[in-house]
């Protein structure tokens, strides 16, 4: 059984994460200060897996083209397929009415 990361251990992986996707668009510290107002500081611990305001992790996320990853952190609820099936159930089921077309005869007595 794969024991769950505690919370350090995501903040330390998403800070190399980011660190990798901001030397990947060739951009320095400075950059991404320059065009998130994130101070090289606060950009520095993230990449070190310190934590920072969340605010400026998501400031961080937008300036590097992850923002529709943003989304993912918490999905919405209404787009998973176990909603919709809840939602199904909710619903009263078909039930046919019984025909009856005339009375029943065996075949020797027509």
């Amino acid at each position: 059984m794969k024991n769950k990361k505690d919370y350090q251990e995501y903040i330390s992986e998403l800070g190399q994460k980011i660190k990798t996707y901001r030397i990947m668009k060739e951009m320095s510290q400075q950059d991404l200060e320059d065009k998130t107002g994130v101070s090289k500081r606060s950009i520095s611990r993230l990449e070190q897996g310190e934590s920072v305001q969340v605010d400026n992790l998501f400031k961080i996320l937008l300036a590097l083209d992850l923002g529709e990853n943003i989304e993912m952190l918490v999905p919405d609820q209404t787009k998973r397929p176990s909603f919709y099936i809840e939602k199904a159930d909710d619903k009263p089921k078909r039930v046919r009415k019984r025909t009856v077309k005339g009375d029943f005869k065996w075949g020797d007595e027509q």
